[in-house]
């Protein structure tokens, strides 16, 4: 500790250029904490999948639909305990910018293939007798100020009413689920399959993909073979993946966001390493005279290169922690994006390590020239 008054002097001799150097390397980390933090979200949310659930989905595309009657041939395949059905409704409350995730279902299906979804039987059973009803999570009811009871008008951007042609679907909460597991997931709607069925003017007898729970998940490339096989030959083939699978193809549709992240905090960080490497060892040049002073007062070569490392290991370290805590302050904005509510530890963790990398990345040419420096010859230049 009393070398640190020595250190902050020498750290502050330029107060210009270290000031700017700060503030790279802060705007550099705040950078990595959120790129990387969106990063670790989307591979939470691929982690976090059910390892007991396959997703059958159009082999076009996701956007096509699939038949109703599909279902009873699904159950019918060994293996399989429960099988559900969603279709993308994509409506939003009041404003545009207020997209909702709503999806038609059917009751006695989707919650008990979704045994993570807690909500009561009574909410269930309310769901299944109100034709508008619908039951939200915890998450969404919180951010709106719902309750049970409350009739929400919502506007698709798909879906039109074959009675009037309207977009327009007013809905009553029956019932709010928790996903304690993961709460990020308490922000979507289900409402009757049979109510958006009968109301809507096209589709009709058709659903956007299939939720097949397994017995066993060791069997799961097994049973999705099984079941692209059975439609092989259908108008309407399928493609069948795990939840894990899905998930990960549903991300890389929007891009691939680990590629992205990693090619941008690599550019990032080259030119950082240059700018601060060139800063750093331009400062121990002008700290030459001061050196050799401490020299001649008794330093040895090894004190000094520790001190030039330290000074660096300083500057890159507290701007990174900096730029890491104003990422940390920033993610909960992300929450209405992302599901997220905090950047992962991980990222710090990461973030600090890299930042020790970089102070010696810089540090050390310096530092070796500061140990190698003759008294004699430092003086007198």
């Amino acid at each position: 500790m009393k070398y640190v008054p020595l250190m902050w002097a020498m750290l502050w001799r330029k107060k210009l250029r270290t000031s700017l150097t700060l503030m790279s390397i802060v705007i550099a980390f705040l950078l990595f904490g959120m790129l990387q933090g969106i990063n670790a979200a989307f591979q939470e949310v691929i982690e976090r999948s059910n390892v007991n659930r396959l997703i059958v989905t159009n082999k076009i595309s996701l956007t096509e639909s699939l038949p109703y009657s599909y279902l009873s041939q699904l159950e019918s395949i060994p293996g399989v305990a429960i099988v559900s059905h969603e279709s993308w409704f994509g409506p939003y409350y009041q404003d545009p910018k207020n997209l909702i995730a709503a999806f038609p279902v059917e009751p006695d299906l989707e919650f008990p293939a979704h045994p993570e979804v807690v909500v009561s039987k009574a909410q269930i059973d309310a769901l299944k007798k109100t034709r508008t009803g619908v039951i939200v999570g915890a998450g969404l009811a919180e951010k709106y100020q719902w309750k049970i009871g409350d009739r929400i008008p919502l506007h698709s951007t798909i879906w039109v009413k074959a009675s009037d042609g309207s977009s327009d679907w007013d809905v009553d909460i029956v019932g709010i689920y928790e996903q304690p597991s993961n709460r990020t997931r308490e922000d979507a709607m289900f409402f009757n399959y049979a109510y958006f069925d009968e109301a809507r003017s096209f589709g009709k007898g058709t659903v956007g993909w299939y939720v097949v729970q397994l017995n066993d998940p060791s069997q799961s490339a097994q049973i999705a073979a099984t079941i692209d096989r059975r439609f092989a030959n259908s108008p309407n083939e399928t493609k069948t993946q795990t939840e894990k699978e899905f998930q990960q193809a549903f991300l890389k549709q929007i891009a691939d966001i680990n590629l992205i992240v990693t090619y941008i905090l690599i550019a990032v960080f080259f030119a950082l390493l240059f700018a601060v490497g060139s800063t750093a060892m331009q400062a121990v040049r002008e700290q030459v005279p001061e050196l050799a002073v401490m020299k001649t007062l008794g330093f040895s070569d090894t004190r000094v290169l520790v001190l030039v490392l330290v000074q660096a290991l300083a500057v890159c370290v507290v701007a990174a922690s900096l730029g890491l805590a104003i990422a940390q302050f920033l993610f909960p904005l992300l929450r209405d994006t992302l599901g997220v509510v905090t950047m992962p530890l991980a990222v710090v963790v990461e973030g600090v390590a890299i930042a020790a990398i970089l102070a010696a990345a810089t540090g050390i040419i310096p530092a070796w020239r500061a140990k190698r420096l003759v008294i004699a010859e430092a003086l007198r230049s």
